[in-house]
């Protein structure tokens, strides 16, 4: 069994709205050979993942799998259940996969649901390994698997600290986003979009997080604004230290001034010998050392957001409890098999280890590992309370004491970090360390919250919800208009148009489209970008307050969508462009590609739909948002204009939105520039879908019709340029639908002589480029035949020898000139142009063209 690709879909694809990963696998000589007819695989395969014993299958019942393992399921259906099945083991809940076959005789394409993308490839994997040892017959000891794939969990998924926040930000409906395979998140889009990692946002700054990170600089900027810190000094040397040490007055506190979670802190050091180790423990971890008095107290945590106290801790050293009976060692064990402890940060609690550090405590204790406590004794295996060495939590928000609070809201914004951990070492957090003494002994940035969620003992405490609500005071992040449109033809126009009025309105607008990307009209990436990964890069652009996607079928099938909901979905259209690739063979191939559009819609948006397309009946039959439909003349309609929905129509020349009861008339259409004062239906029909889009959204009726009115600027699309005598069009037709529609327009200037520049890519079925060829020769009166630099698979000449065919066919040779190089049968043509010309160049590379069209 051979594994040939993956495909990891992150967000809605044809497959699934879940993230899922399409996997392609070759079966070999298995490919008609049943599992339950291999010798023993069906038993080793219970035996090793006795899971799927319960799995449902197409059943639809627990145990269905396996009804079908026995009657007869063959290696890939097989696959795709032992891949869910290690996926489960982790603890992640998913469910949702499928096997179909891909190329005959025995490659299968396996779609399974995942949510840690590294950890599900490496189970398919795995999977993919142990069925093929299982084939030959070999057994398998799965637990090492399982230990492996635990590790990759640890090392890839989300801590607790940025899973609680991510969870509480998806709550309120705020999109996110991972960044890498670390704890980077986006929290929203555009403008209204917030970095995190861990607890760190994106709003401290560098240089606060680097002074926190220097505890002597913290130390001397909280005392500057006379915050309560112990007394100490930086050393780089032994001697120094226990000098240092002589002059501060026993006992003494050892720490290095740049590391974190407790690294190389001792505390409470009594003499020289103490003073000499701890320094040589804490140089392994930093060059500078802090010797610092020592503050006696409990150790408490203080979590700032925004300025403001949110929750505090009393944090407990990790610490086990005699009974008798057992060794310091067996009894670390039985605390350590508490399933709320993890080896890192990956669960409530840290596992505690008998490392240097505890074994030097025991050691000034006169005991080892092996010591065996008395019932109830006490054994402390930390000097600080971190959670990271295993300590524990106690949740003491209710009483901390109005002094402290203030301190530690103090220290924080001294430091210039907004969400922040303050260490605070105090008698009794309940009163004033005013009186009582104690101190701030560090600020941290990124600090650890699974403390507040999951304490040990109190009251959790939701820090994440406060820390969103910091990020997002209000509902403005959900204020980003998503408008993503697909369809056949007339996309880009149509999402430029929406671009525009929207832009119009005082939005700062983000384009992606087949011509590039474009922030408030600016083009700031050329070449196609109409797929998800220019999407994903739009929204993640902070100065955008809303998008507007164009949404190409190639994309999608590749990739999935590069949002998750939007707004507004528009299908312009549906027609026989791009058959018989990726598996799209029918026009309802292609409606349940581009349909994806219309059904991820937010269930308070609207999906924009062609009445006059015989597609759309299908489409709707997906859709779960509100409907809005457009239809140039009513009575071509193929799907009924309900009376109390929305609709958008043209009526005695007027472009009409009527809403229910209420009718709007918008603009007349030979007032919009991009009709050509009405005379081009395809541009009319683009304005109605911009026009029932934008009007979802909440946009006054005037500023639609303002919109459509000042929208001039449609380059490469029916763009007219004027020369002495004769005039250029430059359009990018480029399927028969495309060759009607210009035709059609041609025919209404009243040109003398209508001269075509016409090519067509070459991934289009030789009956598309024969039927744009036949259109060409009856509506043109001279022919200059050109081929695409971008051959997309063909051999050179073969597309312009099938068009020059098909042309002369239909007309003869006479004036039927094939030139590849579009520029120079452009320049060709302007050569010999002549007075009342029209040039027609259904380009491939625009920007080639336009010097040559600028100039004249």
């Amino acid at each position: 069994m051979d594994i040939i690709d993956f495909t990891v879909y992150k967000g809605k694809s044809l497959y699934s709205y879940k993230p899922v990963i399409k996997m392609i696998v070759d079966i070999g000589k298995y490919n008609d050979i049943p599992t339950k007819d291999v010798p023993g695989f069906n038993e080793k395969l219970l035996e090793a993942f006795p899971g799927v014993q319960n799995d449902y299958c197409g059943l639809g019942f627990p145990g269905g799998f396996l009804v079908r393992l026995r009657e007869g399921t063959y290696l890939g259906h097989v696959l795709e259940h032992v891949i869910l099945d290690l996926q489960n083991t982790l603890g992640f809940d998913v469910r949702h996969g499928k096997t179909r076959l891909l190329k005959e005789p025995s490659t299968y394409y396996l779609i399974f649901e995942y949510q840690n993308e590294i950890c599900a490839l490496e189970c398919a994997k795995v999977a993919a390994f142990v069925l093929g040892c299982f084939l030959d017959g070999e057994d398998v000891d799965i637990s090492k698997f399982i230990e492996y794939l635990r590790r990759i969990v640890e090392e890839t998924s989300l801590g607790p600290s940025t899973s609680a926040i991510v969870r509480e930000a998806a709550r309120r409906g705020i999109p996110v986003s991972r960044i890498g395979y670390k704890s980077l998140v986006r929290l929203g889009y555009g403008r209204h979009s917030r970095l995190l990692q861990a607890t760190l946002s994106g709003q401290t700054s560098c240089i606060a997080t680097d002074i926190s990170t220097n505890k002597q600089l913290t130390k001397a900027i909280l005392d500057d604004h006379k915050v309560p810190v112990p007394y100490g000094k930086v050393v780089y040397t032994e001697l120094s230290a226990v000098m240092a040490a002589k002059l501060i007055g026993m006992p003494v506190v050892v720490k290095p001034f740049d590391a974190n979670q407790g690294k190389g802190v001792a505390t409470g050091l009594i003499n020289n010998d103490e003073v000499r180790r701890a320094f040589s423990d804490a140089s392994n971890h930093s060059a500078g050392i802090i010797v610092e008095e020592h503050i006696t107290g409990n150790d408490y945590r203080i979590l700032v957001v925004g300025g403001q106290v949110k929750a505090a801790s009393h944090r407990v050293p990790a610490e086990v409890v005699g009974d008798g009976v057992h060794s310091v060692r067996e009894l670390v064990d039985i605390v350590n098999a508490d399933p709320e402890r993890g080896e890192m940060h990956e669960k409530p609690l840290t596992k505690i280890r008998i490392d240097h550090a505890a074994q030097a405590i025991l050691e000034k204790m006169g005991a080892d590992e092996n010591y065996i406590p008395k019932e109830g004794e006490r054994i402390v295996l930390r000097r600080g309370g971190n959670l990271s060495t295993g300590g524990i939590a106690v949740d003491c928000t209710d009483i901390i004491h109005p002094d402290n609070a203030q301190v530690a809201a103090a220290a924080a914004t001294a430091v210039g970090i907004d969400i922040a951990g303050i260490d605070m070492i105090a008698p009794d957090i309940s009163k004033s360390i005013y009186e009582t003494g104690g101190a701030v002994i560090e600020v941290n940035t990124a600090p650890g919250i699974r403390m507040h969620l999951y304490p040990s003992q109190g009251k959790p405490r939701n820090v994440a919800r406060d820390i969103v609500d910091y990020m997002f005071p209000d509902d403005s992040v959900l204020d980003f208009p998503i408008i993503s449109v697909t369809g056949t033809n007339g996309k880009t126009t149509t999402a430029r148009l929406i671009s525009h009025i929207l832009g119009e309105t005082g939005r700062t607008v983000g384009m992606t489209s087949t011509s590039g990307t474009f922030i408030g009209g600016k083009c700031i990436s050329r070449g196609d970008n109409s797929g998800p990964r220019s999407a994903k890069a739009l929204l993640a652009n902070s100065s955008v307050d809303a998008v507007v996607l164009e949404t190409a079928r190639g994309g999608i099938i590749r990739e999935g969508l590069g949002y998750d909901m939007a707004d507004v979905g528009i299908v312009t259209n549906i027609a026989g462009d791009h058959l018989g690739q990726d598996g799209i063979n029918t026009l309802e191939d292609m409606a349940f590609v581009k349909g994806l559009v219309a059904e991820a819609v937010k269930p308070d948006g609207a999906a924009i739909l062609n009445a006059a397309d015989n597609m759309t009946k299908q489409l709707m039959q997906r859709v779960s948002s509100r409907v809005i439909l457009f239809c140039r003349d009513k009575s071509k309609a193929v799907v009924e204009l309900p009376e109390q929905g929305t609709q958008v129509f043209v009526e005695d020349d007027m472009i009409i939105v009527k809403d229910g009861a209420r009718q709007h008339s918008i603009a007349d259409i030979k007032d919009i520039p991009i009709t050509h004062g009405g005379r081009l239906d395809c541009n009319i029909e683009n304005c109605l879908a911009a026009a029932g889009a934008v009007f979802a959204l909440g946009i006054t009726v005037q500023a639609i019709a303002d919109g459509l009115k000042s929208f001039q600027n449609n380059p490469g699309r029916f763009q007219m340029f004027h020369h002495d005598g004769y005039s250029v069009m430059l359009d990018y037709a480029h399927n028969p639908h495309g060759y009607s529609e210009i035709v059609k327009l041609c025919g209404k200037f009243g040109y003398s002589r209508l001269v075509g520049i016409i090519g067509m890519p070459g991934d289009r079925p030789d009956s598309d480029i024969q039927t744009a060829g036949e259109i060409a020769a009856q509506a043109f009166d001279c022919i200059y035949i050109k081929e695409d630099a971008d051959l997309r698979g063909r051999q050179k000449n073969e597309v312009a020898d099938i068009l020059y065919k098909a042309v002369t066919k239909q007309r003869g040779p006479s004036d039927v000139i094939i030139e590849h190089d579009e520029e120079t049968a452009l320049q060709k043509a302007m050569a010999a142009a002549q007075k009342g010309d029209l040039i027609v160049v259904l380009y491939e590379n625009m920007e080639r063209l336009l010097p040559l069209l600028e100039r004249g």
